[in-house]
């Protein structure tokens, strides 16, 4: 059993070296320049061409201070930088690059009020400071992530590719960080506490009973050991659930703000367990290293990381079991998708614990009525036959400390062409995906973290996507749909319900992509977008049943705007969607080019260059 301690002062600080923080600064603008002039929150200044690159310059509101850099503008507005270029002068004088100055320069075009933008550099600070950590201890190469299990390619993830704030952990502190964040932490136990079946609800799948699952957690000798502890309190265990939650929220939330249900034993402190957990990407959910096969527990985490205070809604966890077993059921039973073999990894099961004061004092949503609820998910690797192996789907788009991309050497590593190893991962990938939007209305949020990818000679072979509670929505369906999933159910404008599928597969997965491999393999972007597009159209003409549909909902558009996501987070740094219709008054970046327009009949065309029309 592995329980938190405290670092020292000295090393709290200990990876914040110059050297190692010039180098975070450089990487961490130039995505910043990136981003937001993907987004066109600012305008960069074209000045020259040279052998096929452009030579650029932003200048800030006074004019006196210029970045100056030179850049190649891909498909989709995607603008690859030359790292190295870039430089900064203040009134022609070279001075050093440095992000929070950046921000602070560029505040007006940002857009950002005065209330919010200390907390948003704070974001910006502590993800410099874990890129800092990642670049100081150092993390496996590329190359070692080929032989890498699960979770260590997961815990070598540096953060979303299109949020500049993508690691704030606001509230960790410095011991926080280096016990839980997924880069750092060793594996630790959960808390467990009983909660009183008069306020605590538990809900399953419908194959699943709470002593099922509490019994294959908690095993014999943990169960008995709490059961004692209610029983000495003179408490009857059969009237409590037992729920999981992470150390840092028992001590620094729950302690304290459910103090009167603790002190009345509605809710009593069981201490930890014995199985060890490691943090995913998310920062709360965790994967038991103790025994694999268990299931994935998700905690609410009271902590600002990326545009929401991470807790978990206790209306959410009643229906996201019969929400899970619903959706699951639709695709084990759908002939194409066994084909793909894609798969849902379950929520099978939740316990919720709402706090009285209040739900009664605050009728709005709110964070402090998420701060008390756990739900276990399946654990991928049951699913695993001889010789596959996991990993992130956002290990595609992942470049380690030396510079060098995961994705092309994992390719070599197939001894495939990277056309061919691409087919065979959209087969997998994006196929499903299609089918579930013109089947049933249905869209997923499967951006890198979200989804597992299942490898077999390095080669994808199955795409396995999670959160599925929170992150799918059915737009504008006349499907029929069971009560209990009946929030999913969105009503947006015919025109706009392929936008998730631009924003979330082509813009936030496969542009990244396509620009990876055009910097690091050489890749034709063409070529890319070609074979996106023969996968969709392969699709089409294998169910012409939804031929109609092709038509009403276009793919082949020559143009859309993808949602601002840099702008959603900057506009409020606490709740990015209104989760109730995430799709409602959302900014958008402008209409970019459609890179699969000239591929929709399938031909093969060449030069295609950015955002140039044909």
């Amino acid at each position: 059993m592995n329980i938190p301690t405290l670092v020292t002062p000295t090393q709290a600080s200990l990876h914040l070296e110059k050297p190692v923080w010039d180098q975070v600064n450089r990487l961490h603008l130039r995505k910043i320049i990136a981003e937001f002039s993907h987004e066109r929150i600012i305008v960069p200044q074209h000045t020259a061409d040279e052998n096929n690159w452009g030579h650029y310059v932003l200048k800030d509101k006074t004019q006196e201070i210029a970045y100056i850099f030179r850049a190649k503008i891909l498909a989709l507005n995607h603008w690859y930088i030359d790292t190295n270029s870039l430089e900064k002068q203040i009134n022609g004088v070279p001075a050093e690059v440095d992000v929070i100055s950046f921000l602070i320069e560029f505040q007006n075009e940002l857009g950002i009020s005065d209330e919010s933008f200390p907390v948003y550099l704070e974001e910006v600070c502590s993800t410099l400071s874990g890129s800092s950590y990642l670049n100081f201890y150092g993390k496996p190469t590329s190359e070692d992530l080929l032989t890498s299990d699960y979770q260590q390619t997961e815990s070598t993830m540096t953060g979303h590719p299109r949020f500049i704030a993508n690691n704030g952990r606001i509230g960790f502190d410095a011991s926080d960080y280096r016990e839980y964040a997924p880069e750092t932490a060793t594996p630790f136990s959960l808390v467990w506490l009983a909660g009183h079946s008069s306020t605590a609800v538990f809900t399953a799948v419908s194959t699943l009973a709470y002593e099922q699952v509490i019994s294959q957690e908690l095993g014999a000798v943990n169960l008995q050991r709490f059961n004692d502890i209610l029983i000495s309190k003179k408490l009857n265990p059969k009237e409590y659930f037992f729920i999981p939650v992470h150390p840092w929220q028992w001590f620094n939330k729950l302690s304290n703000i459910f103090a009167a249900d603790i002190a009345t034993q509605q809710l009593v402190c069981l201490g930890y367990s014995d199985d060890e957990y490691l943090p995913q990407q998310s920062i709360r959910t965790f994967f038991n290293v103790s025994n694999p096969k268990k299931f994935y527990v998700k905690t609410a985490l009271s902590v600002l990381n990326m545009g929401y205070i991470r807790g978990l809604s206790p209306k959410f966890m009643k229906t996201n079991p019969p929400i899970n077993e619903w959706i699951y059921n639709l695709v084990e039973n759908d002939r194409y998708l066994k084909t793909k073999k894609f798969l849902i990894l379950r929520e099978i099961a939740s316990v919720s614990f709402a706090h009285q004061y209040y739900e009664a004092a605050i009728s709005e949503d709110s964070h402090y009525k998420k701060m008390l609820a756990c739900l276990w998910r399946e654990s991928p690797v049951s699913k695993l036959t001889e010789n596959q192996r996991l990993i992130t789907m956002a290990a595609l788009l992942h470049i380690d400390n030396n510079g060098t991309a995961y994705l092309p050497t994992l390719i070599r590593a197939s001894g495939l062409t990277t056309s061919t190893w691409l087919k065979a991962y959209f087969d997998c990938y994006l196929s499903p995906l299609i089918h579930c939007f013109f089947k049933w209305d249905m869209v997923f949020m499967p951006h890198g973290e979200n989804l597992i990818m299942v490898l077999e000679n390095h080669i994808p072979v199955r795409a396995i996507m999670k959160d599925i509670g929170e992150e799918v929505s059915l737009l504008n369906t006349a499907h029929p749909v069971p009560e209990a999933a009946l929030r999913l159910s969105v009503t947006v404008p015919e025109a706009a319900k392929t936008l998730p599928l631009f924003t979330q597969i082509f813009d936030s997965i496969f542009r990244f992509i396509s620009a990876i491999l055009v910097e690091h393999d050489d890749f034709s972007e063409n070529e890319f977008w070609k074979l996106v597009a023969d996968c969709i159209l392969d699709y089409q003409q294998e169910h012409p049943e939804f031929n109609d549909d092709y038509q009403k909902y276009d793919l082949f558009i020559s143009e859309f705007s993808p949602d601002a996501l840099n702008r959603l987070q900057l506009n409020n740094n606490r709740q990015l969607r209104n989760r109730a219709n995430p799709f409602q008054d959302l900014p958008y970046i402008g209409n970019i080019d459609n890179p699969i327009y000239r591929h929709r009949h399938g031909a093969s065309h060449q030069g295609y260059v950015g955002d140039q029309k044909e």
